[in-house]
């Protein structure tokens, strides 16, 4: 089982670490390659539109075909994602380049299933630390990712990240021959019952997970896509953007380690609150200043705040599920929450050049008022139940 799941783990690290390279160098080319400022974070907002449209096709090619040929064909489209960036990079084409996101999103939405193969090949007791351990990938991917950016971005001048992204498709390929090694569980039997997805939603389990996961990666995504521009407004290089991304994706997936274990210790519930209280504490920092500090410890706990929170959306998914209609409540989950991380893809780079970074920050408020007041539902709802 431990095998599976270390061999799952690499494979997650692989695939996150095109998705960390991309946050840094995404806005920055969109800030270069557009007429329209205001249009630069648009190539991530396509991925994550394409991330949430794989969701449910996706979930159709793990019922029918399982878990490895589903890995499979997200490797294939994150790698024709990334030959395609390079191809709008070298052509200086604003929507060639946008075209990648695509396949790249596709890509990274398949790959997102990782953590719920985890759960499947875990014990029930060992699930939690499972899904935070393959989430822990992205450790890896954090270090990789803007080290690739640093090392490459100048490979073949004047054609700046050109190299980068010929060697971001080598990634999903070494992914793919881990995957020949792993062992995971069949698709599920055909008409194997279960409850129809719009029962599945109304579970409040369900609806909170959602709510906790769309926050979560929402606020992430919101203030993170547009940081490197908001830096280089600042006067800072790419060299200082990939730094604070590098910080930020460590926070992120660093604290996979011990999440799963405060989960089981602590509960479900006061983890995801601590997360948003971390994610709150980044605006703060955020709205302080904008020297490097400032940006790396905002980022930094913004990444913190995020595992915290989508560690437990995700644990909290696991219980809103029977086994047989697992698919279809991942697939669903998934369509809310990388929706919801489309349109922040989208608001992040107009508010931005609209509003200003103090605005964008404040609009992280509302979101964890939403997360943190689904919270308190769900466990005043439970209490009812049990004194009923």
């Amino acid at each position: 089982m431990k095998r599976q799941v270390w061999l799952l783990f690499c494979c997650q690290a692989l695939m996150q670490a095109a998705t960390v390279g991309q946050a840094v160098m995404a806005a920055l080319i969109g800030h270069s390659l557009a007429e329209d400022k205001s249009l630069s974070t648009l190539p991530v907002a396509i991925q994550m539109t394409a991330t949430m449209a794989a969701s449910i096709p996706a979930g159709m090619v793990f019922a029918r075909l399982g878990r490895k040929p589903g890995f499979i064909l997200g490797a294939l489209g994150a790698m024709a994602g990334s030959l395609t960036f390079a191809a709008g990079v070298w052509t200086g084409n604003f929507t060639l380049y946008c075209a990648g996101a695509i396949p790249a999103g596709l890509g990274f939405g398949i790959a997102q299933h990782y953590r719920f193969a985890a759960a499947e090949v875990a014990s029930p007791a060992y699930r939690p630390r499972a899904i935070s351990l393959v989430m822990t990938g992205g450790i890896l991917a954090a270090s990789l990712g803007p080290e690739l950016v640093k090392a490459t971005r100048d490979s073949f001048p004047p054609y700046l990240f050109l190299g980068t992204y010929l060697v971001l498709a080598c990634l999903p390929v070494l992914c793919m021959a881990l995957l020949s090694f792993t062992r995971l569980p069949p698709p599920p039997a055909r008409h194997a019952g279960g409850a129809r997805v719009w029962e599945i939603i109304a579970r409040p389990a369900f609806l909170t997970a959602a709510v906790t996961g769309m926050v979560a990666y929402g606020t992430m995504n919101l203030l993170m896509t547009s940081t490197p521009v908001e830096m280089m407004l600042c006067g800072f290089g790419i060299g200082a953007s990939a730094t604070v991304i590098q910080i930020h994706a460590i926070a992120m997936f660093g604290p996979g380690f011990f999440t799963g274990r405060l989960i089981s210790r602590f509960g479900v519930r006061p983890v995801i609150v601590a997360g948003a209280v971390l994610t709150a504490l980044c605006v703060a920092i955020g709205l302080a200043g904008e020297s490097f500090a400032h940006f790396g410890l905002a980022l930094g706990l913004l990444g913190l705040g995020w595992n915290f929170m989508f560690v437990g959306a995700t644990t909290l998914l696991a219980t809103a599920h029977a086994p047989e209609e697992r698919v279809r409540a991942q697939a669903a989950n998934d369509t809310i929450v990388f929706g919801t991380v489309a349109c922040t893809a989208f608001l992040s780079g107009a508010v931005h050049a609209q509003a200003g970074w103090t605005v964008l920050n404040l609009t992280v408020l509302p979101a964890l008022a939403l997360a943190l007041g689904a919270i308190a539902w769900q466990q005043m709802r439970g209490a009812r139940t049990a004194t009923g």
